[in-house]
């Protein structure tokens, strides 16, 4: 998953672990399409969803508003963020710039090791595709894309494309459809075909094309807004 976090079904060990447990729910409901952009979270339903106080769902709300994930308004409450088109092209422009311009560095730094994880992810993500499993291929081709750039070593950029993948989930929802997202046309495939043969130019010129195709079938149509049933969302979710 984008955020990878050990936990329980039951408890909390301590307030730490209970506040990024929450955090982390949130944050791969709205990643996986369960919260579409626009729904509203109330804190008190979240916090009786949650078994938690409405400090710990205000925490990591506030730490979602920062990522530009959730949207927080005075006296209207937070809600899942609904990109501009101009946001979307800012966040894919954003995108081509870090994972083409990292590219010289993977390229020099990848090992088999890297090859073999990709192609483990890619596998992952071809099954998700054939059990229609369409929100765990919506994370794991998010997952793929921050795996390549891990191989660069740097953390920060990391970090961003982590942001930067999120919200791409969020504008896929608002302007395309969840299996926009997913990216199964073979080309994470040969992305990692690329990558084995350290062919810099063909994969510095396959993933910039890929992240224009992406971008290309945004289709700018707005999905309804509904009244989500978060214990149901939350419970489905299990030990995430």
């Amino acid at each position: 998953m984008l955020l990878e976090l050990a936990s329980g079904n039951t408890g909390f060990a301590d307030e730490s672990t209970k506040d990024e447990l929450v955090y982390a729910r949130i944050f791969t409901a709205i990643v996986e399409h369960r919260l579409l952009p626009g729904v509203k979270l109330p804190e008190d339903a979240l916090a009786e969803s949650f078994g938690v106080s409405r400090t710990v769902i205000r925490k990591a709300l506030h730490r979602l508003a920062i990522e530009r994930l959730v949207t927080i308004q005075p006296k209207r409450g937070a809600a899942v963020s609904k990109p501009t088109v101009q946001e979307a092209r800012n966040v894919f422009a954003a995108r081509r710039l870090i994972e083409v311009g990292s590219l010289d560095l993977v390229v020099e730094k990848i090992r088999d090791g890297d090859i073999a994880a990709l192609r483990a992810i890619a596998k992952q993500e071809h099954q998700a595709h054939q059990r229609h499993d369409a929100r765990l291929a919506i994370n794991l081709s998010g997952q793929f894309h921050v795996r390549i750039l891990a191989i660069a070593g740097n953390d920060d950029l990391n970090d961003f494309l982590v942001r930067l993948v999120s919200r791409s989930s969020l504008i896929l929802a608002v302007y395309g459809s969840s299996w926009d997202a997913t990216c199964d046309n073979g080309c994470h495939d040969e992305l990692i075909e690329l990558l084995a043969q350290r062919d810099l130019e063909g994969v510095k010129a396959l993933m910039l094309r890929h992240l224009i195709e992406v971008e290309s079938g945004l289709n700018m149509a707005l999905e309804e807004d509904g009244e989500p049933d978060f214990k149901k969302i939350f419970s489905e979710m299990g030990g995430r």
